[in-house]
């Protein structure tokens, strides 16, 4: 048996699918066919392996057009997760030295999750891990599990208790000085204090600081390095100097410990932080269950959870969490699902509805047949959205990267001026060195690679938890200036199930014969408006059949023949274009549009002209939360705009009634994205809400295309923006807590500017004692995460 995967273009409907699905299926050897609407994509398996252009052709032949899928050798992405990166400048040259790696089309490495992620073609792991290595750090490929597990290594605190006890008794004296008390250690007491600290403790600074070197670059470990080391060494000089007179003059042993100490505390404190804004990932992945009950026969099995093979059935008592994706088979419960979707109140089940892997069981036992196991499933898509979000850069961080890429040899020229200005003009080399220590060790590159990586993780994975999947970190830079946002109608404000709330048919017609023709014609089709159809068909108990010549006209409606007379069913323009007669039921027209109605009409065709059958009003209820979300986003600045294909008169009783600043009505789904780029004209940037699928070109020609309550993969793979929910306030709440986090990552930028920019010129003019120097650049990147933590805050209107 062979399976063959492939795209095909051109399918507007379900009869579409239906027509390829019957094409493929008349191809010799074919055993299973499977064509899916909205991924456009035909899964084919057949008894042996055939050549898959035999299953082009048959597509060709049916009016279509098939595309080979990529093939997985072509581009690959490599996790790697990286050691010893103590500030931005590390990520510079992690980064070239992936990108000189043969095949690597990109590589991005992020400090705060400590992950490098590479894609390319053909790529070499060991080569990928050689680089990482040759550029003086650690490396470790990272499988699909391993990925979504790894977290910030958390380091122990023993290093930094024992430093601070040996440090304290240096640094007592200066304390003491404070209340009239002069103390003073030994000479040879301080050394023998210092000394472990500067090579035990700090070793770790010289070992990250002789790999730079010998990559020719710098980090902020070499700064350390060379400034502890010149504080150690000048003391050391001068009590080998001095050793045996009456004078021993002030030695600067407590400044290297000093700074050393409150380094490793401000790396332990900075790991604290950065651990927690991984904890929005560690609860999603805390909900996968290990294990599941399977039913094999009469056995029932709890086999773990990488053994589910789909289709399995799988059984869920009350209170359990639920294992995988599947159907409900049998039984009926409710489902909480907050910690996946956000939603707060559990969702009824029954028979035939689907249920989320993660999400808890209620007060009823399932039978479960399972659809999507392991990285396929919907949790396991939301942890890669938002893993991929946080790996990414923000268009601001290319700043931040030029800077930090010159910014090691920029302070050691500033320390190497200070030291040489001091020592020739005031001709004090002692206080000459003292000022450039304080310059190296103030210089803080690690607050600014800290500064917009720990936001982003905070805030996606925030509105992560809330059911806000930003995909990257450009979606979450563009929505927050977003100034405009355009609605499809029918799902996104309203619950999108339409009712046929009315139908009326010409004279001396049968009401139930001229249903059961639209019915027919309308078999097998998603479309809203047909299901309402089918429903009203159902209810009256009507026994309709499948039309033929069926034929979707795109924004239009559809043609068919049923029992051998040809039919149209469709818009009032395409009746009016079509030159149908009206007259006897467009007296009822106005009442149905003033209540918000969408009208189609049916109608016969012949040779001659066409001939109006009946007058069909649809109406759709609008959601309890649409007209507080319009609230919200006006409250926030943002121009709502309502973008629908319905008549002029049913969308303004809509959008009137819900107060939106602007009604598009009649608008042709191609014609969609040109009213985007006229908008994008008037307004500046746009965001454009829809189901990922219909709306697919207004999508893509918004600024940010928002799917909404679908969770598809075809809305998680496009869109920028994918609400778990159709809860239309979470619109607004994905715009505020964008704006949230890009103002975090703008006050970080701009503290992180602020220790430099600031303490820099303090230290070189004297101004800064190299301890407090130390303490202020140990601080800078705690200060720096710990104000992206405060994200954590945000609560959601929706």
């Amino acid at each position: 048996m062979a399976e063959y995967q492939f795209m095909v273009e051109g399918m507007s409907c379900a009869s579409c699918v239906g027509r390829v699905e019957k094409a493929l299926n008349k191809v010799d050897g074919v055993t299973v066919v499977s064509v899916n609407l909205a991924t456009e994509r035909a899964t084919v398996q057949t008894a042996q392996e055939m050549n898959i252009d035999n299953l082009f052709q048959a597509v060709e032949e049916a009016g279509y057009h098939a595309i080979a899928l990529p093939s997985a050798d072509d581009e690959q992405q490599v996790i790697l997760s990286i050691g010893e990166m103590s500030c931005a400048s590390c990520v510079n040259r992690i980064e070239k030295a992936l990108n000189n790696v043969a095949g690597v089309k990109s590589a991005q490495v992020n400090l705060a999750t400590e992950k490098a992620t590479i894609t390319g073609m053909h790529l070499d792991v060991a080569l990928l891990i050689q680089s990482v290595e040759d550029a003086g750090y650690t490396a470790e490929f990272l499988d699909e599990k391993k990925a979504q597990v790894v977290k910030p290594k958390q380091p122990s605190l023993w290093p930094v208790i024992i430093s601070a006890l040996l440090a304290l008794p240096l640094a007592l004296p200066m304390l003491l000085e404070l209340f009239g008390i002069h103390w003073m250690l030994p000479a040879w007491g301080q050394l023998i204090l210092a000394t472990p600290v500067q090579f035990i403790l700090g070793a770790r600074f010289y070992r990250s600081a002789w790999k730079a070197v010998k990559a020719f670059t710098g980090n902020m470990d070499l700064l350390v390095a060379i400034g502890t080391s010149a504080a150690y060494g000048l003391s050391l000089y001068q009590l080998i100097k001095w050793w045996g007179n009456d004078y021993m003059p002030h030695l600067y042993f407590e400044s290297a410990a000093v700074i050393i100490t409150l380094i490793l505390f401000g790396k332990w404190l900075e790991a604290r932080a950065k651990h927690q804004t991984t904890k929005a990932i560690e609860a999603l992945s805390a909900l996968r269950p290990e294990t599941a009950r399977i039913k094999r026969g009469d056995k029932e099995l709890a086999l773990p959870i990488d053994q589910v093979k789909l289709d399995d059935i799988v059984i869920i008592k009350p209170g359990e969490r639920i294992p995988v994706d599947g159907l409900i088979i049998e039984g009926a419960s409710s489902s909480d699902e907050s910690m996946i979707t956000g939603e707060s109140l559990p969702v009824s089940k029954q028979v035939g509805d689907g249920v989320t892997g993660g999400a808890i069981n209620g007060e009823g036992l399932l039978i479960v047949k399972t659809t999507a196991i392991q990285a396929q499933s919907m949790l396991a898509k939301i942890i890669q959205l938002v893993e991929s979000a946080q790996a990414k850069k923000a268009p601001i961080q290319r700043i931040v990267d030029r800077i930090s890429a010159i910014f090691v040899p920029v302070i050691l020229i500033i320390a190497l001026i200070t030291l040489l200005g001091w020592g020739i003009i005031q001709d004090n080399w002692e206080v000459a060195l003292l000022n450039a220590v304080a310059v190296l060790v103030i210089a803080c590159p690690c607050a600014l690679g800290l500064a917009t990586p720990t936001s982003i993780m905070v805030g996606t994975g925030i509105a992560a938890r809330h059911g806000i999947l930003i995909k990257d970190a450009q979606a979450l830079e563009t929505m927050h200036s977003v100034k405009a946002v355009a609605f499809d109608k029918t799902g996104t404000l309203t619950i999108g199930k339409p009712e046929l709330v009315s139908f009326n048919t010409i004279a001396g017609s049968d009401d139930d014969s001229i249903l059961t023709i639209a019915a027919s014609m309308q078999v097998g089709s998603e479309h809203p408006l047909a299901k309402a159809v089918l429903q009203a068909a159902t209810e009256r108990q009507l026994q309709y059949g499948y039309a033929q010549n069926l034929e979707n006209v795109a924004g239009s409606g559809l043609r068919a023949t049923v029992n051998e007379r040809h039919y149209v069913l469709g818009s009032s323009r395409w009746m009016q274009s079509l030159h149908a007669d009206f007259a006897e039921l467009n007296h009822q027209v106005s009442a149905l549009e003033a209540m918000g109605c969408t009208i189609s009409w049916l109608a016969e065709q012949t040779r001659d002209h066409v001939k109006v059958l009946a007058l069909l009003g649809f109406s759709d209820v609008v959601k309890d939360e649409t007209m507080p979300a319009i609230a919200a986003l006006q409250h926030l600045g943002v121009k709502t705009i309502m973008l629908t294909g319905d008549n002029a008169s049913a969308a303004n009783a809509v959008g009137k009634r819900l107060a939106i600043d602007e009604i598009v009505s009649q608008v042709m789904p191609t014609d969609k994205a040109d009213k985007i780029y006229q908008m994008q004209k008037a307004y500046g940037k746009v965001a454009m809400v829809g189901d990922g699928v219909n709306d697919a070109p207004a999508l893509a020609a918004a600024d940010i295309g928002i799917a909404m309550g679908t969770g598809t993969d075809v809305a998680m793979q496009t869109a920028a923006i994918t609400l778990m929910r159709g809860n239309p306030l979470l619109i607004a709440d994905a715009i505020d807590i964008s704006r949230k986090t890009y103002n975090k990552i703008k006050q970080n930028l701009f503290w992180a500017f602020f220790y430099n920019v600031i303490g820099v010129p303090l230290a070189a003019f004297g101004l800064l004692n190299p301890m407090i120097a130390g303490a202020a650049m140990a601080l800078s990147s705690v200060s720096v995460v710990t104000n992206a933590l405060l994200l954590k805050r945000w609560k959601p209107k929706a």
